[in-house]
């Protein structure tokens, strides 16, 4: 049995996320039926992070393994070929120890926000960012982020399905930036809650519009309490830039 670490591209626009569903077509579900095209074998594919509906990548890190070795260059072409015409693209593949696994033993991860803050429509990219016509204050929103950065209890930013033993967690770095018309938010740290990401920007808004100061921030973190912080913002707007392991 050989390892395979493998990177993935997508457009999260057409599917239910990245995990199998009982309804809707994921990324899982199609890796491993281009897999199973390639090689016949039936590999469960592992991601290292769980994408919700409509959430992009740009370097989705998965893991399977096959009884048969096979050639990971040859890997990455069968995969292309047989994964036609969904909107994923493999990367790069390469062998990998037998206790590699995608998402438990990733250090970091990091996502992307984009927001189009703009009042004309997304012609070209309406499934890949948030268009929010009102001004946005990006400076007012990255002084605000700053409260979040550290060891936090995130329950107020936590989706109310989410499964994570614990809703502490330590955000290493978020961030606002303005270029022209797009604003980016960029947030690192080793794991993420359900939504946290989402409902941090959701939150962010409300201070980029004024209605809301770094202070109501702090004080939605410290009630612990969903609904004291802001809106989930859209999915589209979210990408799984990268995963980081130990070297």
């Amino acid at each position: 049995m050989t390892r395979y670490k493998l990177t993935l591209e997508y457009d999260g626009t057409p599917f239910v996320g990245w995990q199998r569903q009982s309804e809707g077509v994921s990324v899982q579900q199609v890796v491993e039926e281009a897999l199973l095209k390639f090689c016949g074998e039936r590999a469960t594919v592992y991601g290292a992070g769980r994408t919700d509906a409509g959430v992009h990548a740009l370097a989705q890190v998965a893991h399977f393994d096959l009884e048969k070795p096979a050639d990971p260059f040859r890997i990455v072409e069968a995969l292309n070929f047989h994964l036609k015409p969904h909107p994923i693209a493999a990367l790069d593949c390469a062998a990998a120890p037998a206790d590699f696994h995608a998402r438990f033993s990733a250090i970091e991860r990091r996502y992307r926000y984009r927001i189009a803050n703009r009042r004309a429509p997304l012609t070209l990219e309406g499934n890949r960012a948030w268009r929010i016509a009102v001004p946005l204050d990006a400076g007012a929103m990255h002084a605000a982020a700053q409260l979040l950065v550290g060891k936090h209890d995130f329950s107020s930013f936590r989706a109310a399905d989410c499964q994570a033993d614990s809703p502490v967690k330590t955000l290493d770095a978020l961030a606002v930036s303005r270029l022209g018309e797009e604003i980016e938010v960029t947030a690192r740290a080793r794991s993420f809650l359900h939504h946290q990401v989402r409902n941090m920007v959701g939150t962010l808004r409300l201070v980029g519009e004024g209605k809301w100061s770094a202070r109501d921030v702090r004080q939605a973190l410290e009630a612990r309490d969903r609904a004291s912080a802001g809106p989930t913002a859209p999915p589209e707007g979210l990408y799984l830039v990268a995963v980081k392991y130990p070297a």
